[in-house]
C-alpha cells in the first residue's frame, strides 16, 4: 500500500525539477511520485518520462494541456492512489533528515488515519544568511493526536501553508476543493477550504519542507505579484466565498480562519498600494466593498482590525505607512 502521494506540478521546469524528485525518492516503495507535466514546452516531459522507466512504481509520469498550478494539483490528486497526499513545487524540496520521521509517523497512522499532518518548513531564501524556519510549536500540541479544542493562539504571521500540510487524500477529495485553472496563488484555498472537515491532527516539530525563494520569474516575487494582482484578488474572494467562518462551530478554528482571510486580504491591499496607481487603489476598494456584500459580519470585523485600519488610511502618508508596513513584514518573515 502506498502510504503517501506527493504531486510535483511542473511547468517548463527543466532547470530544477530534479532536485526536488531526488529528495522524495529515499521514500522508497511507500511513497508515490506524480510529476504533473503541465503542458511545459522546454525537457519538463522528457525528464518525467526518465524517471518514471528508472523508478517503475514509484514515479508516475502524468502529462496534460497546460491548466496552471492549481490544475495540476487536482490532476495529482485525482491520480493518487496513498493515504495521505502532499504537494511539493518543483522548485521546492524536502529535508533529508527529517523525511524518515515524517514517513513513521504516516505509517503509525495508517490504519487509524489522522486528516492532516503539520510539520514545519523553512522559507530559503537565495543569498540569505539566516533560513526564516516556520515553526508551530508554541500554537500546536507536539507529537500526539490532537482536535482544534486544543489549538493555542497562532502569532501574527504564523500561518498553516501548504508548504506544512499533509492531508488524507479522501478528506481533500471529499470537502468539495476545486482549484480554479490558469491562476496563481491557489494554495491558499488548498490549505483553507478542507480545514472545516479536519477533526484529528498530528504536529510534528521538524523541518521538513524548503521552500526555495530567489527565481526571477517566481510568483511570489513582489513585482511578478503586482503584475499578477488580478489572480491574486480573484482567490482572495474565492478564500471569503468559500467557507463562512461564523458557521464553523469550533471557536479556535473559527478565529484560525478569520486570522488567516485577514492576512491574505492585508498582503493584497499592501500590493494593491505599493503599485502606486489609481487603478489598483480602486481594485483595493473593490475588493473590500466585495467582501462587504459577501459577508457583512466578516467586513466589519476585518475593517476594524488594526491591519484592516491600516490599509485604509488616506493620503499619501497613509500609503506610505502600509508600505512601510509590509516591508517590514517581508524583511522579519524572508518571504518574497
Amino acid at each position: 500500500m502506498k502510504i503517501l502521494s506527493v504531486a510535483i506540478p511542473c511547468y517548463n521546469s527543466q532547470a530544477y525539477m530534479e532536485h526536488a524528485i531526488e529528495s522524495l525518492l529515499p521514500g522508497g516503495e511507500e511513497v508515490e511520485i506524480l510529476i504533473v507535466d503541465d503542458g511545459s514546452r522546454d525537457g519538463t516531459a522528457e525528464i518525467a518520462d526518465a524517471y518514471e522507466r528508472r523508478y517503475p512504481g514509484i514515479v508516475r509520469a502524468l502529462h496534460k494541456e497546460n491548466g496552471g498550478h492549481g490544475d495540476a494539483v487536482m490532476a495529482g490528486l485525482k491520480h493518487a492512489s496513498g493515504l495521505y497526499f502532499k504537494v511539493v513545487d518543483s522548485d521546492d524540496w524536502v529535508d533529508e533528515a527529517a523525511y524518515p520521521r515524517i514517513m513513521d509517523t504516516l505509517r503509525h497512522f495508517a490504519d487509524q488515519p489522522i486528516d492532516l499532518l503539520i510539520s514545519n518548513y523553512i522559507y530559503d531564501k537565495a543569498g540569505a544568511l539566516h533560513k526564516y524556519v516556520m515553526s508551530y510549536r508554541h500554537a500546536l500540541p507536539a507529537e500526539r493526536v490532537f482536535g482544534w479544542e486544543e489549538a493555542r493562539r497562532f502569532r501574527k504571521g504564523q500561518y498553516i501553508l501548504m508548504h506544512s500540510v499533509i492531508y488524507r487524500t479522501q478528506l481533500l477529495r471529499d470537502c468539495g476543493l476545486a482549484l480554479p485553472k490558469h491562476t496563481f496563488y491557489v494554495d491558499e484555498l488548498y490549505v483553507y477550504v478542507p480545514l472545516r472537515n479536519v477533526e484529528r491532527m498530528y504536529y510534528l516539530d521538524v523541518d521538513f519542507y524548503h521552500y526555495f525563494i530567489g527565481r526571477e520569474d517566481q510568483s511570489v516575487q513582489e513585482d511578478v505579484m503586482i503584475r499578477r494582482i488580478d489572480q491574486a484578488l480573484r482567490v482572495n474572494r474565492m478564500l471569503v466565498d468559500s467557507v463562512d467562518p461564523y458557521t464553523v462551530g469550533n471557536i479556535h478554528l473559527r478565529k484560525y480562519m478569520i486570522n488567516f482571510l485577514e492576512i491574505i486580504t492585508a498582503a493584497s491591499s499592501a500590493l494593491l498600494i505599493k503599485s502606486g496607481t489609481e487603478e489598483n487603489l480602486q481594485k483595493k476598494r473593490a475588493l473590500w466593498d466585495d467582501i462587504r456584500n459577501t459577508n457583512p459580519r466578516l467586513h466589519r470585523e476585518l475593517r476594524h482590525r488594526l491591519t484592516g485600519r491600516l490599509v485604509h488610511l488616506r493620503g499619501k502618508a497613509g500609503r506610505c505607512v502600509v508600505v512601510w508596513g509590509y516591508c517590514a513584514a517581508r524583511k522579519i518573515f524572508g518571504f518574497n
